[in-house]
């Protein structure tokens, strides 16, 4: 599903308009990003927690060449489903 086809359902269960649905979907994305960019965590109970994780330099290889090339240190998203959504799953 893509964000097009996640906002049709977004529009018929809030009764909102797509407009709408579309601005409130993408105000959602915003603050989710911007909070994480900030380095704090978004919880929404029963769905999930985003968070940010710091993956450490390592070294790995050029598949090519074979040759030895350093990896830099980076944020990284992270996302840990909730319970509820577990569940609903399985």
């Amino acid at each position: 599903m893509n964000k097009t086809e996640l906002v049709e359902p977004i529009a018929k269960h809030a009764d909102i308009s797509k407009a709408a649905a579309t601005r409130a979907l993408d105000s959602t994305i915003t603050a989710i990003r911007t909070t994480l960019k900030k380095g704090g965590t978004v919880s929404l109970v029963g769905f999930g927690s985003f968070a940010v994780t710091k993956r450490p330099a390592r070294k790995g290889r050029n598949p090519r060449t074979g040759e030895e090339i350093k990896i830099k240190s980076a944020k990284v998203p992270k996302f840990r489903p909730g319970k509820a959504l577990k569940d609903a799953l399985n």
